[in-house]
């Protein structure tokens, strides 16, 4: 297929998406805030992929005509690169986590900055570089409006990557912004030397923590069961690849917070995300252990023995709460 799709993003989950964009057959453009492709062809945070020729790299503005926009930059800094995008292109926005103060989820900050875009979520369980391999992959573009999300889905599908249409825009946000901090505690867990059985434990309840917070934001519990939600945590949580799993582990081997992040290729969305998500958790009147232990830890105002036996003092209860079995 055709066409002409904009990226704006260079690092490593933007390179990946133009790789995977060119094999649409379309042709691309990668906006980078500085445009610099090694002497490979390759971008720096993907040096191993060389880029071909249907995708051009600058840092210019970009002009033209395109099927679509994939703004592959951190949730923190989404706002001051929306403007980028020309007007009347769908944009499909490739990032989780939620903007520090304002609480806004990626889309909430599409209809801040630009409530005249039609928007979308791209999330899943994907490292960049198994995408840029061109590796099978699935993923959820999520959109309010039903048919666009299906529009988006079968205009970027390739035989290698599955995407799924879904209109639960708050599960498939709040998926991929909180099994982040889910991760950063996996590491922990292993980093401090747990045990893969604490491990198991915590993505399990991290997982319900997840659902009862998107439910809460009016989500279906099904999201959270699905590529974006479960997926997405089982493999941030185990992956090595993950720079949240990684931050955790240095922490929980006692690196200090900004020296660990110091030491990351990238951000750790999971460490910015954990005190949002508390205070959303909050808000919404939702039990949110684990979040507000991360959070407390991050912040120094709990050590990890500390974190580890409040959890465990937790009262015992049933896993199931009778009232919400159907």
């Amino acid at each position: 297929m055709s066409g002409h799709i904009l990226v704006l993003g260079a690092g490593a989950w933007g390179t990946a998406l133009a790789l995977h964009a060119a094999r649409t057959g379309a042709r691309v453009q990668v906006w980078a805030r500085t445009a610099c492709p090694l002497p490979s062809g390759a971008m720096p945070k993907l040096p191993d992929f060389p880029l071909p020729a249907s995708v051009h790299v600058s840092s210019t503005p970009p002009v033209g005509s395109f099927d679509c926009a994939l703004v592959a930059i951190p949730t923190q800094h989404l706002a001051t690169v929306l403007p980028l995008v020309p007007q009347g292109v769908p944009t499909i926005l490739c990032c989780k986590g939620i903007e520090r103060g304002t609480l806004a989820f990626p889309l909430d900050i599409l209809a801040r900055i630009r409530p005249d875009l039609a928007g979308a979520v791209l999330s899943g369980p994907n490292f960049a570089s198994e995408v840029a391999r061109g590796l099978p992959a699935a993923a959820v573009i999520a959109a309010g409006d039903r048919a666009r999300a299906a529009m988006l889905a079968d205009r970027l599908a390739t035989p290698t990557f599955r995407l799924y249409a879904s209109h639960d825009c708050a599960g498939v946000q709040l998926g991929g912004a909180a099994k982040n901090v889910m991760a950063v505690a996996a590491g922990i867990t292993i980093g401090a030397g747990l045990g893969e059985n604490a491990r198991a434990a915590l993505i399990t309840r991290g997982l319900a923590e997840m659902t009862r917070l998107a439910l809460a934001l009016g989500a279906q519990a099904a999201t959270l069961a699905g590529l974006s939600g479960l997926g997405d945590l089982l493999l941030t949580c185990t992956g090595n690849a993950s720079r949240n799993y990684q931050m955790g582990l240095a922490l929980g081997r006692g690196t200090a917070t900004q020296d660990a992040m110091a030491a990351l290729p990238g951000v750790a969305e999971g460490v910015t995300t954990a005190e949002a998500l508390l205070t959303l958790a909050r808000q919404h009147g939702v039990d949110a252990p684990i979040t507000e232990c991360i959070a407390a830890f991050l912040e120094g105002r709990l050590t990890l023995a500390q974190a580890q036996a409040r959890l465990l003092a937790r009262p015992l209860k049933s896993e199931i709460d009778p009232a919400k079995v159907p």
